[in-house]
């Protein structure tokens, strides 16, 4: 038997105040003293307006962990009573070991409690969420918190590139700056935490009836797009950290978040979307008259028309009206921006019971996706 659950409270923690497109490199600091070619032209397709880092602005360090932020944004939930199950999704934890969830734990310093961390990028807490559903729906928990969260600024300050820059230079390189590939998320990734409670039952004004989360990967049929702590090798493959020479990591920048571009645009609307969806309209005969707010988490602006395209060749259009984003607002927090989402909807009495929920994810590191389906009571 099978026990219905219940997204009960919803919570985000941007840390300091927003930062503008004006101020983004000031926040982050410049490579080499120089400002980026490429900063304009990515804000540009983006269409991110503001974003948060967790950095002091006068010393330009981290003022708080990834630990930090996730526990900020759960103890936003509220007086949230007792708990049987915590689970954390996160693309960059502080650390190798111990886990993400284990240190989240000690910041809270709850009483002893299963905790699990999901590993992963954007999709790290979609999977903490699935979790989290799986331990009160079988009946092992009465009561869990899923997490999403990011301190991207962490890899993507300017100091970071510092060494790789004066390894160019000594090199005698032609073009001494910082690939693309790397300089590109500098202006798209920024820093966060969202938090939701799951319960047996109903609680409150709203809660939302979770019906299913499928989750699915393209690593079979694809290679690495979105990456970090390796390389890519001559064959296309990634060589880690492990089996590069530790002077190398700085020199070659191997712990910053790197993506090829151009296997992204190829493959992340049909690998992501248009594949797995149509696997679950004919598993669940989903159709798009089911959605009332579809709360799509895209990483740039840029993606808007192509996946618009992508659901009405799959004849499954959902009108622009009931689409939700604060992408613009709140940047891309990766594994924490559908719970960013989420949460800012939640809060904002426009959903009311009835309302049917489809929240896509996808995740460019070997392409996977996942779905969440829930339902306003």
């Amino acid at each position: 038997m099978t026990i219905d659950v219940f997204l009960t409270r919803t919570a985000a923690f941007l840390p300091f105040s927003p930062v503008s497109n004006e101020e983004i490199e000031d926040v982050l600091g410049r490579i080499g003293g120089k400002a980026s070619r490429a900063r304009r032209l990515i804000l540009r397709s983006n269409g991110i307006l503001s974003r948060h880092y967790a950095i002091d602005r006068a010393t330009g360090e981290l003022a708080m962990s990834n630990a930090q932020l996730t526990a900020s944004a759960i103890r936003a939930l509220g007086d949230i009573g007792p708990v049987d199950c915590l689970v954390t999704g996160t693309s960059l934890p502080d650390q190798l070991m111990p886990n993400h969830a284990v240190m989240v734990h000690g910041e809270l310093g709850w009483p002893r409690l299963e905790v699990v961390a999901c590993a992963g990028v954007c999709l790290a807490g979609t999977t903490a969420l699935k979790h989290a559903w799986l331990s009160v729906r079988s009946g092992d928990a009465q009561r869990a918190v899923a997490t999403g969260s990011e301190l991207s600024s962490a890899v993507m300050r300017g100091s970071r590139f510092e060494a790789e820059l004066e390894h160019r230079l000594e090199a005698l390189e032609e073009r001494s700056e910082i690939a693309f590939e790397k300089d590109f998320l500098r202006w798209m990734l920024s820093d966060g935490a969202g938090a939701v409670l799951l319960e047996r039952e109903p609680r409150g004004p709203l809660s939302l009836r979770v019906e299913w989360i499928d989750l699915s990967s393209a690593a079979h049929e694809l290679p690495v797009c979105m990456y970090a702590g390796a390389d890519k090798n001559a064959e296309g493959g990634l060589d880690g950290w492990a089996r590069t020479a530790p002077e190398d990591w700085q020199r070659a920048s191997t712990f910053a978040v790197k993506q090829d571009v151009r296997l992204l645009n190829e493959n992340i609307v049909r690998a992501t979307l248009g594949e797995p969806l149509a696997a679950i309209v004919e598993k669940r005969g989903l159709k798009a008259s089911d959605v009332d707010w579809f709360l799509p988490h895209l990483s740039s602006n840029y993606f808007v028309e192509p996946v618009s395209r992508c659901l009405e060749s799959m004849g499954f259009a959902i009108p622009r009206e009931r689409w939700f984003s604060n992408l613009a607002s709140k940047g891309n927090t990766g594994s924490a921006s559908p719970y960013i989402m989420l949460d800012e909807l939640f809060r904002s009495g426009r959903i009311k019971p009835g309302h049917k929920l489809l929240m896509f994810v996808p995740e460019s590191g070997r392409f996977s996706s996942g779905f969440i389906y829930m339902e306003a009571v």
